[in-house]
């Protein structure tokens, strides 16, 4: 691994495709992103005859929701914006998806590894509790859906 190092964790970035892609840089800055997960799921099948194990069959790939974590942004970021009409419009309009990528940086900025999310939308809008106890950001925590990831980098 000559030359090589691992990335932290604290340095990356979230990218929008789509409307938000021309939003303003710090309406993508989020203090948390977790969630980058896919499961293969299985099915259990017992072979007749034999009792020393049961076969497990692939049937598919799971992916966990993607989680977003940042201060509460204002009533005008694009993001809150589109969180908005997908939660509040009734299914009226159709649910606009975007694509959205996350990468970890390196020391220049510039993206070391990265995951593409496909036809991602919000299926959760939290506001975290308030505490008076204690002096921390007011943070929302947003859950988004995705077809699939898949990592470019």
């Amino acid at each position: 691994m000559s030359g090589e190092y691992y990335l932290p964790s604290f340095y990356f970035r979230v990218a929008f495709s789509g409307v938000l892609g021309s939003a303003v840089p710090s309406d993508n800055s989020f203090l948390e992103v977790s969630g980058i997960k896919a499961d293969l799921e299985t099915e259990s099948y017992k072979e007749g005859g034999e009792n020393r194990f049961e076969h497990a069959l692939p049937k598919g790939i799971k992916y966990s929701p993607l989680v977003l974590k940042r201060g509460i942004a204002k009533m005008s970021s694009p993001f809150v914006v589109w969180c908005q009409d997908v939660f509040q419009a009734g299914f009226v309009l159709p649910i606009q998806t975007m694509e959205l990528t996350v990468s970890l940086l390196d020391s220049s900025g510039d993206p070391a590894r990265s995951w593409s999310f496909v036809n991602a939308y919000p299926i959760s809008w939290e506001v975290e509790a308030f505490n008076s106890e204690k002096n921390e950001v007011a943070i929302e925590k947003i859950e988004l859906k995705y077809n699939y990831f898949e990592r470019i980098l």
